[in-house]
C-alpha cells in the first residue's frame, strides 16, 4: 500500500497543533481563572510573576515539578498511576474529530482542518468524552480513601445522569443535520446557527457540559469544603498535576463540541462577510472564528463557576433526571415534527 507522503506529513502537523494547543489551555486557563475570579469578587488577583502575573502558571508549573512525587503505601499502585493518564488521554482524544477551520491549501494541495474527518464523528465524540469518568473512578477507587471513593461515587452518577440528556440533545441536532459527520453539520451552518434553530437543545447542551467537566455548580466529585478535593486527594506533584490538566482539556473540548454544533463551527458571526473572503484567508479567519467561540465559552465556564453556588446532591440529581431529560424528550419530539413537516431550516439538508 502507497503512503501519500505528503497527506501524511499534513496529519502529522495538524496532531502537532492540536495536541499544542490542548496542552497550553491549562496554563492559559490557570492565569485566566485567577484574574476573572479577582475580577468578579473585586480583588487584583495576580500581579507579582511577570506583568499582569502572566509568568504565574509558568510559576506554578515548575512548583509541580519540583514538588516530590508520592505514593501512599494503602494505594493499589498500578490502577493508582494509571488513573491521571486514562483521564487525559480521554480528554484530548475526544478533539481529533472536530473541525476547527475550512479548507486549507498549500502547494496546490487542499488540506481538510480537522486530524481525522469521520463519518460517525459525533459518536466518537460522545464516546470519548464519557470514557473520561473512567480516570475519576479508577482514581478514587485505588486511592483507599473514603473521600475519594466518595467523589469517584458521584462522579459517576453524575455523568451517567447528564450524558443522557446530552445526548439526547444532540440527537436533535442530528435529526436536523441528517447526518453524523461534524464537517457536514459545521457546513449546514452556514446561514443560520443551530443555536437559534434549536435553542433548548443548545441550552441542554450547556448545562450537561458543565456537569460533564464537573465544573461549578456541579463540582460536587471534588467538593473541597465536602471530601477535601474528593477524587485526587491522595495524588501530588505530576500525577495532580493530570488530573488538572484533564479538566481544563475537557473544558476545551466541550466548547468544541458546543461551537461545532451549535455555534456554526469555524463560520463566522458576521453575515455575508464569507462572500468577501476566499482561500487561505478565509481559513486562517476560519480558524481565528473557531478559537474564539471557545475562548468566550471557556471564559463563561469561569464566570459561572464564580457566580452560582454549588448543587446539593439531591438538587443535581433531580435537575438531570426530572428536567434535562424529560425536556430533552420533548425537544426532540419538537425539532422531528418539524424535520417530518419539511420547515425551511429544519432538516431536509442531508
Amino acid at each position: 500500500m502507497r503512503i501519500d507522503l505528503f497527506n501524511f506529513v499534513a496529519t502529522l502537523v495538524k496532531i502537532a497543533a492540536v495536541m499544542g494547543g490542548l496542552l497550553s489551555v491549562p496554563a492559559a486557563m490557570n492565569w485566566v481563572e485567577r484574574r476573572v475570579s479577582a475580577w468578579i469578587q473585586d480583588r487584583v488577583g495576580p500581579n507579582r510573576v511577570g506583568p499582569f502575573g502572566l509568568f504565574q502558571p509558568l510559576a506554578d508549573a515548575l512548583k509541580f515539578f519540583m514538588k516530590e512525587d508520592i505514593i501512599p503505601g494503602h494505594v493499589h499502585k498500578v490502577v493508582y498511576v494509571l488513573a491521571p493518564g486514562a483521564a487525559v488521554t480521554a480528554a484530548i482524544t475526544a478533539f481529533c474529530v472536530i473541525q476547527f477551520g475550512p479548507t486549507l491549501t498549500l502547494f496546490g494541495r487542499e488540506i481538510a482542518l480537522v486530524v481525522a474527518d469521520v463519518n460517525v464523528g459525533v459518536l466518537l465524540t460522545l464516546a470519548a468524552t464519557g470514557m473520561g469518568v473512567y480516570g475519576v473512578v479508577m482514581a478514587g477507587w485505588s486511592s483507599n480513601n473514603k473521600f475519594s471513593l466518595m467523589g469517584a461515587l458521584r462522579s459517576s452518577a453524575q455523568l451517567i445522569s447528564y450524558e443522557l440528556a446530552m445526548g439526547l440533545s444532540v440527537i436533535s441536532v442530528l435529526a436536523m443535520s441528517d447526518t453524523l459527520r461534524l464537517t457536514r453539520i459545521v457546513e449546514q451552518q452556514g446561514r443560520l446557527w443551530n443555536i437559534v434553530l434549536n435553542p433548548i437543545g443548545a441550552l441542554i447542551f450547556m448545562i450537561g457540559s458543565f456537569a460533564e467537566t464537573n465544573r461549578a455548580p456541579f463540582d460536587l466529585p471534588e467538593a473541597e469544603s465536602e471530601l477535601v478535593a474528593g477524587y485526587h486527594t491522595e495524588y501530588s506533584s505530576m500525577k495532580f498535576t493530570m488530573f488538572f490538566m484533564a479538566e481544563y482539556v475537557n473544558m476545551a473540548t466541550s466548547a468544541a463540541l458546543f461551537t461545532t454544533l451549535f455555534l456554526g463551527g469555524w463560520h463566522l458571526p458576521i453575515p455575508g462577510i464569507e462572500g468577501h473572503l476566499s482561500g487561505n484567508l478565509l481559513a486562517v479567519a476560519g480558524v481565528l472564528s473557531f478559537v474564539l467561540k471557545v475562548a468566550f465559552y471557556m471564559f463563561f465556564f469561569v464566570w459561572v463557576r464564580w457566580t452560582l453556588p454549588r448543587f446539593r446532591y439531591d438538587q443535581l440529581m433531580n435537575l438531570g433526571w426530572k428536567v434535562l431529560i424529560p425536556l430533552a424528550f420533548v425537544n426532540i419530539f419538537l425539532i422531528g415534527g418539524l424535520v417530518a413537516m419539511g420547515v425551511p431550516g429544519w432538516g431536509g439538508q442531508g
